[in-house]
């Protein structure tokens, strides 16, 4: 019998802790026990002898702790053979796949600061929060703004670019590696916060009613910002609370691009499945496009075609480096009052949904995979007429001027027939939720539950969805929904 030495030579031991010479002698009587030479493939998980048959707990191959394998792997549509209700699947949960990349369904996480990093790097609240993302079948996963510089943080608490190789083995890899261990897909957003920048966190200038408590919204150096080296397309602050920011020059944009390129380079050391560029929510990309906050006389700035010149530069930098999956996400408007362009001068007066489909135009022809229209952020008095799927006629209008680009939709997505009826309609072709991901993070089980689709679960929570995995009848299946 060769079953000891197999076992030792097992991924489920981990060498560090294993002292062989003092294993083996403890050991040998226990292979009386065993009638069966297990083969160390078997031995990936848990393995337990009955009746001749080997049932075994599986592992998640190449980690170096025991996770147990999910398969198919979690958010994933089971089969109509094994589940006959799934026959016509939901648009929800159809796969998607963008270049070789192929996401289990499409409701996506948008990403979210945390206002949690400790001096840029990731921490174990972004493990946690990540991590429970990732064993509840979620198509995507990207995670927060990441800046590119680090002055382009949000406030001294956001994320940094992945300046340093320490950062990014001993942080932003074990929350990648644990989602892929699951057959999470998970990517980043990379971003620069412009004359948004060095900002408190939103509990520290606020209370958590809303009401300000600081006397301005901007850290100072004694609070661990950089108020007098904020950037922006021209010097116009956000408001009166923010500082005022110095306009770039074109070598300092140039310095910029550099830095956008190298962020992608530790992406792809990192692992992440896809980059989300940010170029929405009044974010220096963001600035560049809209005439409320770009005022330059220069090649950067006036036309419709100089304010998204730098922004293009960037995407066209990110795409050159990088051969996976590329998002870009906007604000496809304002917000502001009054018509998007002057009727009588022809004049852009604030950016809205015109110049977003001349935008996306422009992104798909740089092989952008897929635009994530989102709205505001740059617009200090902007007025949102809030209601369910408010966003989403922004989604519409861009997908009706390039139907052949993949369009994804935020805003106030709370339920499963609701986000269902914007795929089916065709108005996006995935969902984003934020707020919605953090009050129920099983929201994709929930969503198959919801529309009577079987959804693989992560296996220890298969015990609270047995309704979700009781195969039925299409019938049956759709009586259970309306019930």
């Amino acid at each position: 019998m060769k079953m000891l030495p197999t076992l030792v030579r097992s991924r489920s031991i981990n060498r560090s802790h294993l002292r062989f010479r003092h294993f083996q002698p403890r050991a040998q009587p226990l292979l009386s026990f065993f009638e069966t030479t297990i083969e160390e493939a078997q031995l990936s998980g848990t393995a337990v002898l009955r009746r001749g048959m080997t049932y075994i707990n599986k592992r998640v191959p190449g980690v170096d702790q025991f996770l147990p394998l999910n398969e198919p792997t979690i958010g994933t549509a089971y089969s109509k053979d094994l589940y006959p209700q799934n026959a016509d699947l939901p648009e929800l949960f159809k796969p998607l796949t963008l270049r070789g990349t192929t996401f289990n369904n499409r409701i996506f996480v948008s990403p979210m600061c945390q206002y949690s990093s400790d001096n840029g790097h990731a921490t174990d609240w972004h493990f946690v929060h990540i991590g429970g993302f990732a064993t509840r079948g979620f198509g995507a996963i990207c995670m927060e703004a990441t800046s590119v510089t680090p002055e382009g943080r949000i406030s001294p608490e956001d994320a940094v670019s992945f300046s340093y190789r320490r950062y990014m083995a001993c942080h932003l890899a074990r929350i990648v590696n644990f989602a892929h261990a699951h057959g999470a897909k998970i990517g980043v957003q990379l971003a620069h916060a412009g004359r948004k920048a060095s900002t408190y966190a939103p509990w520290v200038r606020a209370n958590a009613a809303g009401k300000s408590i600081t006397p301005t919204d901007f850290a100072d150096e004694d609070e661990g910002g950089w108020p007098d080296n904020v950037y922006s397309p021209s010097d116009i602050a956000f408001s009166d609370r923010y500082p005022k920011p110095k306009a770039l020059t074109e070598e300092a944009m140039q310095a910029q691009l550099e830095a956008w390129a190298k962020a992608t380079e530790r992406c792809k050391e990192v692992g992440f499945d896809f980059i989300e560029i940010h170029a929405a929510h009044g974010y220096l990309l963001h600035e560049f496009v809209s005439p409320l906050s770009n005022v330059r006389t220069d090649k950067y700035g006036g036309s419709l075609e100089n304010r998204i010149r730098f922004p293009l530069q960037v995407v066209e930098k990110v795409r050159a480096a990088w051969d996976k999956p590329l998002f870009v996400r906007i604000s496809a408007t304002d917000w502001a009052e009054g018509p998007e362009q002057d009727p009588a001068t022809g004049e852009w007066r604030y950016w809205g949904i015109e110049q977003s489909k001349v935008l996306a135009g422009e992104l798909k022809k740089l092989d952008v995979d897929l635009v994530d229209c989102s709205t505001g952020g740059n617009y200090v008095n902007q007025k949102i007429p809030l209601a369910p799927g408010y966003q989403v006629p922004f989604a519409e209008a861009l997908k009706q001027a390039h139907a052949d680009l993949t369009i994804g939709t935020v805003g106030l997505i709370t339920e499963p027939k609701q986000a269902e009826s914007y795929l089916r309609d065709g108005k996006a072709d995935v969902v984003f939720l934020a707020r919605e991901a953090i009050r129920n993070p099983h929201w994709p089980i929930y969503a198959a539950q919801q529309l009577g689709v079987a959804v693989k679960p992560a296996n220890q929570y298969e015990r609270g969805w047995s309704r979700v995995l009781t195969p039925r009848t299409p019938e049956r299946a759709e009586v259970i929904t309306r019930n």
